[in-house]
């Protein structure tokens, strides 16, 4: 084959913004809705950094008709003035050049929000119009941008006494695959970050209904109100959150802490208000003090004897609900989606900071502090309880990774990232999954009935569940503590259920066990869920699937007039033949699957807890909400 030429003229340099237009995923993830949220997150962080710096007291966020968006905040209004180097009105530089502004050095911010620092520019860049207008000086200054380039000089409009910055923005349709925000994605960012921020008011307003749809947060209690708000619905052991604040040369601390009679732990932790899902330093140092402190106290009062092994991190965790929140100035973040801390300084200062702080709220609150010391107790019989029982299932070959479930239809190649299961809802299901899979690297796991709730139950009742030993087993990787990702036997776990009521809480089940137990397995993004087609559309002997209403809708409006065709609408996966499995929900080539992930833990926490926990009242109001939303129900 000829030799293809590659010379100086090949070497091609992307001027501006238009690396960020080509190459969009590099920049906010993804041009699918969490590519799309996060140009208001990019936004809102600019704002809420002049929070942090003391000077802006509100933020709003407008979403309009068209799915344009606008960011009002009374903060000092970017500048205005030239920036010597580029010639150019400092906002034309902040908005127009990767990587420009006043948190890289400098005076303008000592701590500063903003994951990868790419800031307000790439907004600009995926957007088809975007319009700034600045009040600062006394004036307000306007100016207006087309696919990131500005249409005019900035220019005064008027005069103000106020300050602050109005950013409008309309994400561009042809690089994001739908232009539609959704107010619950929105609400849960805003209400967290209001949470981490005392005393900052964030209103969100959705103009897109026919009533305009408002949301206020402030809370003058911060990450205080944030735990209170968090463990609403669920059962305190002890009624005042334990809570405190720490500053010193590494930067700020904030703690807040409150136990509850559930078996989970939500430990949330922030750096820079940026939600650090991979955890990192602070969290261990968190950790490590928490797990000393509550067993040098539980010695000292002679609850533990001599004779008695520590507790362990995880019976004190159990029904935990904390969160660590650190302010720092140069941040490190790692990790695969870099939301871990990395700054070795912020594990010692945490230490230290809630090792004091909790050793003086125990020696203060005897009460409290026992019943505390009590739950982990208790958490640690039951857990020994479990361990027996995990060896006990292992003598008998049920947890063993050498004998697979009976019912578990392996694939014949062994290497794991090349691999799949599917968890398929019933044993007819699972019959007609094992006759359309292929072979070589797929696995079909059917599952009998509605496993346990882990929600509402230990997990000593969890193991003792034939079906969650049997995704134990079949998985490879063992559960909670003895969890270990590297032992994996499929890099994707697909959860595949009926397309109905049933189907839709099996599903959930699983989840809320993948969530309370294999967690790491969501973070790695083993986790699918499969998407089985909604309908059949015949014409004389020829078919196509649609999964969406909207797709059933495109289909119809091919046909041409007076065609005659019939529409099957599927409610169980046993209504399709082999053949018709593989064609629609396991061939890869033609499949669609939906990726589990946990961008918002909040969000998920607050799922689970509602859906799948013990009071009634939460589903009740979750049902009401969400009612209008409904397309299909099952009577």
């Amino acid at each position: 084959m000829p030799k293809s030429s590659y010379s100086g003229k090949d070497i091609q340099v992307l001027e501006g913004l238009e690396a960020v237009r080509k190459r969009p995923s590099m920049y906010i993830g993804s041009t699918g809705p969490k590519g799309l949220h996060h140009l208001v997150y990019e936004v809102v962080d600019n704002s809420v950094d002049e929070a942090l710096a003391g000077i802006c007291t509100s933020i709003e966020i407008t979403i309009h008709q068209d799915n344009s968006v606008t960011v009002v905040d009374n903060g000092r209004g970017i500048p205005v003035d030239n920036v010597p180097k580029y010639r150019k009105a400092a906002v034309e530089v902040v908005l127009t050049i990767l990587h420009a502004g006043g948190k890289f050095g400098g005076e303008g911010y000592k701590v500063s929000g903003g994951l990868h620092g790419v800031g307000v520019s790439v907004v600009n860049a995926l957007s088809k119009k975007l319009d700034v207008e600045v009040k600062r000086d006394g004036k307000i200054w306007a100016q207006s941008y087309e696919y990131g380039k500005p249409t005019a000089p900035l220019k005064p409009i008027g005069n103000s006494k106020a300050t602050g910055t109005v950013i409008t923005f309309w994400p561009d349709d042809a690089i994001f695959e739908e232009i539609e925000f959704s107010w619950d994605t929105l609400a849960s960012r805003m209400r967290e970050t209001a949470f981490l921020n005392k005393n900052l008011k964030i209103v969100l307003v959705d103009e897109r209904e026919l009533e305009p749809r408002r949301a206020e947060f402030r809370y003058s209690g911060g990450i205080v109100d944030f735990v209170k708000y968090l463990n609403e619905k669920k059962e305190s052991i002890h009624s005042k959150v334990v809570a405190f604040e720490v500053e010193g040369d590494e930067g700020v601390v904030e703690v807040a802490m409150q136990w509850n009679t559930g078996y989970s732990e939500a430990v949330l932790a922030f750096a820079n208000n940026i939600n650090t899902h991979e955890g990192g330093t602070h969290l261990e140092g968190f950790k490590n003090a928490l797990t000393r402190t509550i067993n040098d106290y539980s010695r000292r009062q002679g609850i533990l004897k001599e004779k008695d092994d520590n507790l362990s991190g995880e019976d004190i965790r159990e029904g935990l609900t904390a969160v660590i929140s650190v302010k720092l100035r140069e941040p490190q973040f790692e990790g695969q989606t870099k939301t871990k801390l990395g700054n070795t300084e912020m594990r010692s200062f945490v230490q230290a900071a809630v090792t004091q702080h909790l050793a003086e709220y125990l020696e203060e609150h005897p009460k409290p502090a026992r019943a505390i010391v009590m739950k982990s107790a208790q958490a640690a019989k039951a857990r020994a309880a479990a361990r027996k029982a995990r060896e006990l299932t292992r003598r008998k070959g049920l947890l063993e990774s050498s004998t697979l479930p009976g019912k578990l239809a392996d694939c014949s190649i062994k290497e794991a990232s090349l691999t799949e299961i599917y968890l398929v809802e019933g044993d007819s299901a699972g019959g007609s999954a094992k006759q359309a899979r292929d072979r070589s690297f797929q696995a079909i796991l059917p599952l009998r009935g509605k496993i346990l709730n882990v929600e509402k139950a230990g997990i000593n009742r969890a193991l003792a569940s034939e079906e969650i030993q049997a995704m134990i087993t079949a998985l490879g990787t063992s559960v909670a503590e003895e969890f270990d990702l590297s032992q994996a036997r499929y890099h994707k776990a697909i959860i595949m259920t009926d397309a109905d009521v049933d189907g839709a809480h099996i599903r959930c089940l699983i989840l809320t066990f993948f969530y309370r137990y294999m967690r790491e397995l969501i973070d790695a993004g083993y986790i699918y869920i499969a998407q089985p087609p909604l309908y059949k559309l015949s014409v004389g002997k020829k078919h196509e699937y649609a999964y969406n209403d909207k797709q059933l809708q495109q289909l119809l409006a091919r046909l041409s007039d007076g065609a005659k065709y019939s529409i099957q609408r599927y409610k169980g996966l046993g209504e399709m033949n082999p053949e018709q499995l593989w064609e629609t929900t396991m061939d890869p080539e033609r499949r669609t699957l939906l990726q589990v992930t946990l961008d918002d833990a909040l969000a998920a926490e607050e799922a689970f807890v509602d859906l799948m926990g013990d009071q009634v009242e939460p589903r009740k109001e979750f049902i009401q909400r969400h009612a209008k939303n409904v397309r299909f129900l099952d009577v």
